[in-house]
């Protein structure tokens, strides 16, 4: 009788798990993405409950890594092949960073931890997140588990982190990559359109990172990528890079180890909110970083589905203020507590004070153009991404 009575309950089980789509959709929503993509496989219906749960989930993920020193492998490397495992959004776009001081040294140790440390993780042809790895100086990174943890500013030890951007409704971001032409002086200023810089009205946040600025005409080529963008009513911000490697096959081939250039990603759509300050080399006390934290505030970003990022020059953190670590990594927590911080120290910064109103229209008290490279500051930078379902 027992046994007729679990063979009915299993038969009724299977008849809700394959029918009725408001149970399986339920039961898939508690599934991490990876997972879920495998339960996809399983039949039709549950095809389709997988597709729509991954379509609600727009929220942005992240892992991140701190650990006091090297191994084998980086500590990003190990943190990305076990929390992959566990993220809950279908990534369209990845932005790793890590510090570069773990892939000094001896040579072969360097290619081999830099082939390493670019995992191509794919459950089907849906599920890659082959993007651009940053190296810089040291991260500022946000642990793992909630946006509300303490930012970190590491500047002994390995870390990275990647932020994994799924599709967000409203939003389109642009992944870019000019590299500088030894053959001609003059940018091709056509090359910004495909990458959403150019008659683009959606366009509210343009990040930049400069790689091999020491090359020559290095900075000037940063001015041209720059410039025509600081006449927009944009935010901008980001900094040089010791180096960077692209994940995709087709830029490694294309450009030598000491090319020059500059990699990004462009936000666009009407939802994004944005702010930026720019701490200038007299912000030297916990005062002064607070009230530029202040100015941030001011711009009145919410906080829900919104990315905090510092770049900060290499010469500020302990050295700068030196009675206090953390310094202005901790500014920000008290003024923006559920919002994750990253980002990095590198040896230039770009960016400006920049506060948008809600059309979208600068606040800006003259003509005159912004200044947009620096050197011994920080430039702190709010992205909201909209309202989330």
């Amino acid at each position: 009788t027992r046994g007729a009575v679990a063979m009915e309950s299993a038969a009724k089980g299977g008849y809700v798990l394959a029918n009725l789509a408001e149970v399986v959709e339920r039961v898939l929503g508690f599934l991490p993405t990876k997972a879920l993509l495998r339960a996809a496989c399983v039949c039709r219906l549950w095809r389709e409950c997988a597709r729509r749960t991954l379509r609600t989930r727009q929220r942005i993920a992240w892992v991140s890594a701190l650990e006091p020193g090297p191994a084998e492998n980086h500590a990003l490397v190990r943190a990305l092949a076990r929390e992959l495992e566990k993220v809950h959004v279908l990534p369209q776009t990845v932005l790793y960073i890590a510090d570069v001081e773990t892939f000094s040294g001896h040579e072969e140790c360097h290619e081999q931890k830099k082939a390493s440390f670019c995992p191509c993780y794919s459950v089907n042809e849906s599920y890659r997140i082959p993007e651009y790895k940053l190296l810089v100086f040291v991260p500022v990174v946000t642990p793992m588990g909630s946006s509300s943890n303490q930012p970190q500013e590491i500047e002994e030890g390995e870390a990275g982190f990647a932020l994994l951007f799924p599709k967000i409704d409203g939003v389109k971001i642009h992944t870019f990559h000019f590299s500088k032409d030894v053959k001609n002086r003059v940018f091709d200023e056509s090359k910004f359109a495909e990458a959403g810089l150019k008659n683009n009205p959606d366009l509210r946040v343009v990040l930049l990172f400069g790689y091999n600025s020491w090359k020559t005409g290095a900075t000037r080529f940063l001015h041209q990528i720059v410039n025509p963008l600081n006449e927009k009513s944009i935010i901008l911000a980001g900094g040089q890079v010791e180096s960077f490697t692209s994940l995709t096959s087709e830029n490694n081939h294309a450009q030598p180890g000491d090319a020059c250039g500059v990699v990004g990603l462009a936000f666009s759509g009407p939802q994004i909110q944005s702010a930026t300050v720019l701490l200038d080399q007299d912000v030297a006390d916990e005062r002064a970083a607070e009230a530029a934290m202040q100015r941030l505030k001011a711009a009145n970003i919410p906080e829900h589905n919104t990315i905090g990022f510092m770049f900060a020059c290499v010469g500020r953190g302990y050295r700068h203020y030196k009675t206090k670590r953390n310094m202005e990594a901790d500014a920000f927590r008290k003024f923006f507590p559920n919002v994750p911080l990253f980002g990095f120290f590198g040896h230039g910064e770009i960016g400006c004070d920049r506060i948008v109103t809600g059309n979208f229209i600068l606040r800006e008290c003259n003509d005159i153009k912004d200044d947009l490279l620096h050197g011994y500051t920080t430039v702190m930078t709010l992205i909201h991404l909209g309202s989330t379902k």
